[in-house]
C-alpha cells in the first residue's frame, strides 16, 4: 500500500502506549490515540501534533467503542491497525475481590478488546489487510497471588486471539499477542522494595524491562517481515517465562 497508513492504540496517554504511539509517528503512520480523559486526550495530541489525533474513548463502554469507532470510519474511511493496550488491574486476594474488581477487570482487559477487535474487523476484511496487536501480559501464562481477576483477563486472550486469528488469517489479516513481564512504568515505579526485590529474584537477567521492548516488538509485528505470523504470543520478559 502507497497510502500512509492508520493506526487506533488504545491507553496511548503513558507507559507503553504512549511509546507504542510515539514510534509509529516515527514510521510515517497516522495514530489515532485513545484515552478515558479529556486531560489523556490533550497529552496524546501535544505529542502527535499534526501526526494524529487523540480522542476520549473508554473500552469499558460499547456505545463509547461503537460510537468513536463510526466517527474514525466516516472521516477517515478505514484502520489498518489496532494496537489493544488499554487495561487495568485491581489487585486483591480471591477471598477479598468483590465482583465489581472481578467484572471491571475482565471487562476491560478481555471484553474491551472483543468489542474494539469487532468494530474495525469488517473494513479489513473488506480491504482484506489487517494488523490487531494485544498487550497481554506473563501473568497470563504463570499466574501471579492476587490477580486472579487479572490472570484471568490476560490468559482469555490467549484463547480469543488464536481463534480469532484462524477465522481471518485467508483476508491478509494477522492477530497476534505481546506478552509483557515486569516493565518500567509509572505502575511498576510504585512496587514497593519488597516486592520489586521478590519479583527481581523471579528474572534472570535480574532487571525489569523498558517500554521501548515492547513497542518495538509492536514495530516488527506491523511490518512486512511480520506478514507469516499471526495467532502467535511474543514473550518478553528477560527470561522469566519460556515458552
Amino acid at each position: 500500500m502507497n497510502r500512509q497508513k492508520i493506526a487506533i492504540v488504545t491507553g496511548a496517554s503513558r507507559g507503553i502506549g504512549l511509546d507504542i504511539l510515539k514510534k509509529l509517528i516515527r514510521k510515517n503512520i497516522f495514530v489515532i490515540g485513545t484515552s478515558t480523559t479529556k486531560n489523556g486526550m490533550n497529552k496524546i495530541n501535544y505529542y502527535l501534533k499534526n501526526k494524529g489525533i487523540g480522542i476520549i474513548l473508554d473500552v469499558n463502554d460499547y456505545l463509547s467503542i461503537n460510537t468513536s469507532i463510526k466517527k474514525i470510519y466516516e472521516q477517515y474511511k478505514f484502520i489498518d491497525i489496532l494496537i489493544n493496550n488499554a487495561g487495568i488491574n485491581r489487585d486483591k486476594l480471591l477471598i477479598n475481590m468483590t465482583t465489581i474488581d472481578w467484572e471491571d477487570v475482565l471487562r476491560i482487559n478481555l471484553t474491551g478488546v472483543f468489542h474494539m477487535s469487532k468494530e474495525i474487523l469488517y473494513t479489513m476484511i473488506k480491504r482484506r489487510y489487517g494488523r490487531i496487536i494485544t498487550i497481554g501480559s506473563v501473568v497470563g501464562h504463570i499466574g501471579n497471588p492476587g490477580q486472579t481477576n487479572y490472570s484471568a483477563a490476560k490468559s482469555g486472550l490467549i484463547g480469543f486471539h488464536k481463534s480469532l486469528a484462524l477465522e481471518v488469517a485467508s483476508f491478509g489479516i494477522t492477530v497476534n499477542i505481546i506478552s509483557p513481564g515486569f516493565i518500567k512504568t509509572d505502575m511498576t515505579n510504585s512496587i514497593n522494595k519488597k516486592k520489586y526485590d521478590n519479583y527481581i529474584s523471579k528474572i534472570p537477567m535480574k532487571r525489569f524491562g523498558q517500554v521501548n521492548d515492547i513497542s518495538s516488538a509492536v514495530l516488527f509485528f506491523i511490518s512486512n517481515q511480520a506478514s507469516y505470523i499471526t495467532g502467535q504470543v511474543l514473550h518478553i520478559n528477560g527470561g522469566m517465562y519460556m515458552n
